[in-house]
């Protein structure tokens, strides 16, 4: 985690690397994997860090302790954002609910998100989207029993849809022009922006090409969003009703909130769209990233596919504060038992694993995340059992994270292997489909 000094004064600030003229001490991430950087350095200079990137004067904060004097103590002060040259464009004027500032605007969409959008019995009123998405996937893997197949594309595939339905009532015709203009903004806006790092030199949002790049991402955005909502009014005039089916999904929803004219949240049309591209641009990515790292782990462990498939709960671990040797035994290697007796919670109460955040700021989404990666993991695991491709040793699998950084930490490689099918599982299945 790390936040932006305001304050240009260099004293008392914690210890770091030295840092060089201009780019201060960008050269010590850029050409490896960020967060592991961070990591090795936090090791020689402490869990509160100083770096300077670019023009930004900046903490890394790599302690569950410290993690806790930010996210809960003091979490007023750091609950709002910095300007994000991204954000701006590409989520109208950052009027999402990831990037828009610390105020009443903001209070009062986290608000419609936690009483209305993501609650517990809206996300349980998915429930028969997650079972029909996850059931094709079955389909489909045991379609090609014994043969090697995509992994990655098939979870990447399986997580849209489910977001796209939860979210628009059906799949758009427009559905994969808007994942392949999401994964570009999203490689766009994650990582080091240098225009970003820079602010003052507003010529480099230009010279650089980011600034056009993010424009013509966002008229995409906002054509595909327009043809949505207004498809979603037509039909509801058609249908000439103001109630049932059509409002349980997600832009219902806000749609019903829009029609209101709540006088403490007037929604545009603008905010909308912007809290959809959130929906989209937080849940999709995060939840395939998690199945296929689980996937992935449990292949270079089979004693776990085993312990899975007897029934042994599986909770995935994360980097970072999640695996510092203080606070877990074994911390690098891949343990999921190590959560079964456990009081250590991923919710935001236990800054030893904190995978959606704590304080004000928490993931509104674990529900509905959590959700999307629990069934379709749990039904990999029940009806197949898993085999590395070309005859592989799990000790030759290769594991190495990409080094495109985004807002997930994904395999360098797509994940490919064997599925064959568990004994009595086509009669299951065959029931489970009908």
């Amino acid at each position: 985690m790390a936040f932006r000094i305001v304050k240009r004064s260099t004293r008392n600030l914690p210890p770091g690397p030295r840092k060089l003229p201009l780019i201060g001490n960008m050269h010590q991430l850029i050409g490896a994997l960020p967060h592991e950087s961070l990591r090795n350095l936090a090791k020689k200079y402490g869990p509160l860090m100083h770096l300077q990137l670019g023009e930004l004067s900046t903490i890394i904060v790599s302690s569950p302790e410290i993690a806790k004097e930010v996210m809960k103590t003091h979490d007023v002060i750091f609950a709002s954002r910095p300007y994000h040259l991204a954000s701006s464009i590409t989520a109208y004027d950052s009027t999402n609910i990831t990037f828009s500032p610390y105020g009443s605007y903001w209070r009062q969409l986290r608000k419609i998100c936690l009483l209305e959008l993501l609650t517990q019995k809206r996300v349980q009123s998915f429930q028969f989207i997650r079972e029909e998405e996850v059931s094709s996937l079955i389909n489909t893997i045991a379609s090609h029993e014994g043969s090697v197949i995509n992994l990655s594309d098939m979870v990447s595939s399986l997580t849209n849809g489910i977001i796209s339905r939860a979210a628009f009532g059906k799949k758009t015709r427009d559905g994969q022009a808007f994942v392949s203009t999401l994964e570009t903004a999203i490689q766009l806006a994650a990582g080091f922006c240098i225009a970003d790092l820079y602010p003052s030199i507003k010529v480099l949002q230009v010279i650089t090409g980011i600034k056009p790049k993010l424009e013509k991402i966002h008229k995409k955005f906002d054509k595909i969003l327009d043809n949505i909502i207004k498809d979603y009014k037509e039909s509801k005039l058609m249908n000439n009703s103001s109630t049932g089916e059509a409002e349980e999904n997600l832009l219902g929803v806000l749609l019903k909130f829009q029609a209101k004219k709540d006088p403490e949240l007037p929604l545009t049309d603008n905010n909308v769209k912007a809290v959809i591209l959130d929906i989209f641009g937080a849940g999709t990515e995060t939840s395939s990233t998690t199945v296929v790292w689980a996937m992935s782990e449990i292949l270079k462990n089979l004693i776990v596919m085993e312990e899975a498939q007897a029934e042994t709960r599986v909770i995935i671990n994360a980097l970072a504060i999640g695996r510092d040797p203080k606070y877990w035994t074994d911390a690098e290697k891949f343990k999921p038992e190590r959560f079964l007796d456990s009081p250590i919670d991923y919710r935001g109460t236990n800054f030893e694993f904190i995978p959606f955040g704590a304080g004000r700021r928490m993931c509104p989404g674990i529900t509905f995340g959590m959700a999307n990666v629990e069934l379709p993991l749990a039904k990999l695991l029940y009806h197949f059992d898993w085999k590395l491709p070309n005859g592989m040793k799990p000790e030759d699998f290769d594991m190495s994270e990409s080094e495109v950084t985004g807002v997930t930490l994904k395999r360098n490689d797509d994940l490919c292997q064997v599925g064959i099918g568990k004994e009595g599982y086509e009669s299951e299945l065959s029931s489970y489909l009908h």
